[in-house]
C-alpha cells in the first residue's frame, strides 16, 4: 500500500524540473538521495506513533490525543474537504489525461476520464477491504513492472546526443528540493492502516521503513536510467521525459505505451489514496456527533459506506471545479499543499510532547537519534510550509479559506451537542 501510494505521478513529471534546478548530474542524484532520507526520517517519526499509538485514524488520532478534540476535528475536516479529496482529485486528472489520448470522449474528455475512475474506484472500495486490498496490490505490481520496464529502456538505448552537452548554473536547489519531496509524498497514509495491521506494534515500523527504502531505490534507478540516456541537458529539455526511453526502443507506439504506464500509476495512487482517506472520516465520525453516520462500517463488507460516499462526492466536485482552472492538477496541488504541511509540522511536534508526556509509556519502536531525527522532520515540514504558500497561486489560499470554515462548523457541532 505504501508503495504504491507513493510511486505515483510524480516520477512521471519533477526529474524535468529537478534537474533544471541543479549544477550538474551528481547534484540531481544527490537530490534524489537527500529526499529518499528526509522521506524515511518522517517514516521513522512516523513509526513510533503507528506503533505506540495503532488506531484506524492514524494521524486525525495522534492530533486529537495531543491537542484536544478541536485541532483533531480541524484535520478530519482539513483532510475531508482540502487533503484527500484534492489529492483524489490531482491524481484523477492526471490519469484523465492520459486516458483522454486512449480513448478520445471530447473536450471534456479528461474531466469525464477522472470522474469515471473515482467512481469505480470508490465502488470497489465499498465492497470491503479484501477487494481493494487486492486490487491494489494488482496495480502496484503493474506500476513497478511498468517503471522497471522504463529503466532499462534508458540503460539500453543509444545515449541522445545531447547526454553530452554541457551544463552550467547552479539553480535553485530549494525549489529542486521542494519537488522532489512532492514526488516522495504519500508514505505517511500508512499511518491509516496501522488500525487493521496485525501486531502493529512490530509490523508497522516494518511497514514504513522497508516501503520508504523501496520507493528510494526505484527512483535512483528511474532517475539513473534518464541521466543514461538523455544527459542533463537533455532531461531539462524533456516535457515528457518518459517518452523518450520507450519511443527509443519502441518507436511509434511509445506514446501510447507511455499512457497506459501513466494511466495504470495514477489509478494505483488513486486507489491507495481512496482506501485511506475514508478512514480519517470515520474516525470523525465516531468522535464528532453532527458526523456521526460517517463513522459507520457496513455489517456485511466492513467498509466505511458513508465515510467513503461523501469523499467520493467532494472529490467529483473538486474535479468539475477543476475543469474551470487553466491545469486541474496544478489547481489541486495550490490547493492543498499548504493545508497538508501545516499538519505534516503540528504531527512533527507531538512526538515531543508524547515523549515529554508519556514517558514510560510501552513503545513498539523508538525513533533513533532522538530529538535530532524529530526535529529535522519539524524543520523540513516548516521549509515545505513556506514553500508552499510562496510558490502556489490562489488556489492556495481557497483551501486555507476551506480549513479555516471548519472552526465555525466545529463550535456549532460543539454547542449542539451540548444542548442536547
Amino acid at each position: 500500500m505504501l508503495v504504491g501510494t507513493v510511486v505515483g505521478i510524480g516520477i512521471f513529471k519533477t526529474p524535468p524540473i529537478a534537474a533544471a534546478n541543479v549544477p550538474n548530474e551528481f547534484a540531481f542524484l544527490a537530490l534524489w538521495a537527500a529526499g529518499g532520507l528526509l522521506t524515511l526520517i518522517g517514516a521513522l517519526c512516523y513509526a513510533e506513533l503507528g506503533s505506540t499509538y495503532p488506531h484506524a485514524g492514524g494521524e486525525y488520532h495522534y492530533l486529537t490525543r495531543a491537542y484536544g478534540r478541536g485541532l483533531g476535528f480541524l484535520f478530519g475536516w482539513g483532510r475531508m474537504t482540502v487533503m484527500q479529496t484534492g489529492a483524489i482529485a490531482a491524481v484523477a486528472f492526471v490519469y484523465g489525461d492520459y486516458g483522454a489520448t486512449l480513448l478520445p470522449l471530447g473536450p471534456y474528455g479528461p474531466a469525464i476520464h477522472a470522474a469515471v475512475a473515482v467512481a469505480i474506484l470508490t465502488l470497489l472500495q465499498l465492497r470491503g477491504t479484501p477487494i481493494s486490498g487486492g486490487t491494489q496490490l494488482a496495480l502496484t505490481a503493474i506500476t513497478i513492472a511498468s517503471i522497471g520496464l522504463i529503466a532499462i529502456c534508458g540503460f539500453a538505448a543509444e545515449p541522445k546526443p545531447t547526454a553530452n552537452e554541457p551544463v552550467s548554473g547552479s539553480g535553485a536547489l530549494g525549489l529542486a528540493m521542494v519537488f522532489v519531496l512532492l514526488t516522495y509524498g504519500g508514505w505517511n497514509e500508512t499511518a491509516y492502516l496501522s488500525g487493521e495491521v496485525r501486531n502493529a506494534s512490530r509490523n508497522m515500523s516494518r511497514v514504513l521503513l522497508l516501503g520508504t527504502g523501496t520507493v528510494m531505490v526505484i527512483y535512483l534507478v528511474a532517475n539513473l536510467a534518464l541521466l543514461s540516456l538523455l544527459g542533463l541537458a537533455g532531461l531539462r529539455q524533456a516535457d515528457t521525459v518518459m517518452v523518450e526511453p520507450i519511443a527509443a526502443v519502441f518507436g511509434n507506439v511509445g506514446a501510447n505505451i507511455l499512457a497506459f504506464i501513466i494511466c495504470i500509476t495514477a489509478l494505483s495512487t488513486l486507489n491507495a489514496t481512496i482506501f485511506t482517506g475514508a478512514r480519517s472520516t470515520l474516525a470523525l465520525g465516531n468522535d464528532f456527533r453532527p458526523f456521526a453516520r460517517f463513522g459507520r462500517r457496513n455489517e456485511d463488507t466492513g467498509a466505511p459506506a458513508n465515510a467513503l460516499l461523501l469523499q467520493g462526492a467532494i472529490s467529483l466536485a473538486l474535479i468539475l471545479f477543476g475543469t474551470q482552472a487553466r491545469s486541474g492538477f496544478q489547481a489541486m496541488v495550490e490547493y492543498t499543499a499548504p493545508v497538508f504541511w501545516s499538519f505534516m509540522l503540528l504531527i512533527g511536534i507531538l512526538l515531543f510532547l508524547f515523549r515529554w508526556r508519556e514517558p514510560d509509556r510501552p513503545r513498539g519502536f523508538r525513533v533513533p537519534l532522538y530529538p535530532l531525527t524529530p526535529l529535522l522532520f519539524c524543520l523540513t515540514s516548516a521549509y515545505l510550509l513556506y514553500s508552499s504558500v510562496v510558490y502556489t497561486g490562489i488556489g492556495a489560499l481557497v483551501g486555507i479559506a476551506i480549513l479555516a470554515m471548519g472552526i465555525p462548523v466545529f463550535m456549532m457541532g460543539r454547542e449542539g451537542g451540548a444542548r442536547s
